[in-house]
């Protein structure tokens, strides 16, 4: 996803979050810098799909840490490895409270993105972080519940293409209840003092 796009979309992601539910959704007390979706029930809640182990993964699974989901893909060439290279440095910021915090990277191209290449990709990012994969049909589904848009760009030889997405963060507290939508570019520090307050029971 080039840069031009991520922009695109960011900015049609800022129209959903004005007209789709974000602001809509119950303000917590905590003094986040992210959009708060406390009490939302438009977005996704939960998801049943493989990891790149192929054990399959639902929310139940992390009960007791703060988990953040982002759609990407591995032939993405900006967006989402600085993403999860931001993520790994919000990890490592949190210090010991780190293992708290579960990344999760779901695939929006799971014909090209094989378990093997997602254990190697996410493996240059931290150990710990899980991606999620499934059936084109499973894919769509969680995409839909998350309303993440996807969709594949033809490229310029035969048989080539790039996948445009929504790019941001759903984060999820250690109840496993949906909090927070955090926008591509949050600083790391922004983003490890919202997720530092989920773990301590914001």
């Amino acid at each position: 996803m080039n840069k031009r796009n991520a922009l695109r979309w960011l900015a049609g992601s800022a129209v959903v979050a004005s007209t789709g539910g974000f602001l809509t959704a119950c303000k917590s007390k905590a003094d986040f810098n992210a959009i708060d979706l406390t009490g939302s029930k438009e977005y996704g809640q939960d998801f049943s799909m493989p990891d790149q182990h192929g054990q399959r993964r639902s929310m139940a699974d992390f009960k007791g840490k703060v988990v953040l989901v982002f759609f990407g893909f591995t032939q993405c060439p900006d967006v989402c490895p600085t993403t999860l290279g931001d993520l790994a440095a919000v990890k490592q910021k949190l210090g010991a409270k780190g293992d708290k915090l579960q990344v999760i990277f779901a695939s929006v191209d799971p014909s090209r993105d094989t378990p093997e290449i997602l254990q190697a990709y996410l493996a240059n990012f931290d150990p710990s972080f899980l991606a999620l994969r499934g059936s084109d049909e499973e894919t769509a589904k969680m995409a839909k519940d998350f309303k993440v848009y996807y969709k594949r760009v033809d490229g310029q030889t035969p048989g080539s293409y790039t996948m445009d997405h929504t790019a941001g963060d759903y984060i999820f507290d250690p109840e496993g209840r949906l909090r927070l939508y955090s926008r591509y570019g949050t600083p790391v520090d922004t983003l490890a003092k919202d997720i530092e307050q989920l773990i301590d029971g914001a």
